[in-house]
Order: C-alpha cells, then sequence, then structure tokens
C-alpha cells in the first residue's frame, strides 16, 4: 500500500525534528549552547529557531495563535538573533518541552486542513501558500538545520548520524586514516590552485 501524500510529508516532517532533539540527548546546558561557529550556531539555538518556525507556519498562517504567546520569542530590533539561542532564564529541557508541545500545535493544523488549504505567510509579505507548500518548506529547513546539528554534535563528542541507534555511516574503522587521506588528496591540489 503507497502512503497518502500527506502521511509522507509527515513522516519526514517527523524524521527532522526527532534528529533536532536527539541531537541534544546526554549533553550538558552549557555544551548545547555554547557556539559552534563563528555566527553563534549553537545545538539549542537550533531548536529554539525551528519551535518558533513551526509556529508561524502552521499557526498564523493559517489563522492559528499560539494559546501562550509569551513562551516564544521572536527577534526584534534589539536582538535581532533572540530566536537563535536560549537566554538565560531559559534551559534545555524547557525548549523541549515547548517544541514538543509545538510540534503537536503543529500536527494539529497539518490534521484539519487539506494539503491544499491556503494561508498567509505574514513574513513572506501575506504570500498566500498552500499548506503543502509550508510542509515542503519546514521540512527543508528543519532539515537544513539537522544537518547543522549532526556537525555540532559531532565536533561536541564525535557523535555522528541519522538516528541514536543507526547511524546511515559505513562502518569505517579507522575515521582518522580516512580523513588524513582526504587532506593529502586536497593537499595535492594546494599547488595547483597557486598556479
Amino acid at each position: 500500500m503507497v502512503d497518502a501524500p500527506k502521511d509522507v510529508l509527515r513522516d519526514y516532517l517527523q524524521g527532522a525534528r526527532d534528529v533536532l532533539l536527539w541531537k541534544l540527548e546526554g549533553l550538558s546546558e552549557r555544551d548545547v549552547r555554547l557556539p559552534r561557529t563563528p555566527t553563534g550556531t549553537n545545538l539549542l539555538g537550533l531548536v529554539k529557531h525551528a519551535l518558533n518556525t513551526e509556529v508561524v507556519y502552521f499557526g498564523p498562517t493559517f489563522g492559528r495563535e499560539w494559546p501562550t504567546p509569551d513562551e516564544l520569542v521572536s527577534p526584534d530590533e534589539q536582538d535581532p538573533l533572540a530566536g537563535w539561542y536560549a537566554a538565560e532564564a531559559e534551559t534545555a529541557d524547557g525548549l523541549v518541552d515547548l517544541y514538543r508541545r509545538v510540534q503537536a500545535f503543529a500536527d494539529e493544523t497539518i490534521d484539519a486542513l487539506p494539503l491544499d488549504a491556503v494561508g498567509h505567510v505574514a513574513h513572506w509579505g501575506g504570500k498566500a501558500v498552500t499548506l503543502h507548500e509550508v510542509m515542503v518548506h519546514t521540512i527543508a529547513d528543519l532539515q537544513r538545520h539537522a544537518g547543522h546539528a549532526d556537525i555540532l554534535r559531532e565536533q561536541i563528542d564525535g557523535t555522528v548520524g541519522l538516528l541514536p541507534q543507526h547511524s546511515n555511516l559505513p562502518d569505517v574503522a579507522d575515521w582518522s586514516g580516512h580523513t588524513a587521506r582526504l587532506t593529502d588528496l586536497a593537499d595535492r591540489f594546494a599547488t595547483a590552485d597557486r598556479g
């Protein structure tokens, strides 16, 4: 039996959500907050961005409001990056719980509407969109950030892969040897780049 299109989209959406959350598992509050890139990207910030994104796309876009708006932080003129990191009063457990509740809220919208239901995205100038388009857009956004989370988690403790029980990576025993071979290969092009 072939799954219905909405079911396929929901599976991919949930998969991206699950990856973002499991990349935080077992880490300290400091580890999930610590910036890992020059632009401040951090694991907990990715989760905060994801939950704010889902509230907007599956809430106001389709005429639904989040019941407790004071729980959400949107970027403003004072701090345009406020949606990308956990404030001092926020905790990893609290944001994970909030994200799970946001997921349930978003799923209510998805369950209630057909894929061709039309909504309007305010920050896209009120552009008309379908639920289908919003789901695809959100999946693409979350998968992109799940990839960021993969790299950040690997930098912290070497944990890699798609799922905790299945990495989806080849069983290579000698990752450092593999990396050394790739570095040697790249270095062969150093003189060509200068030439």
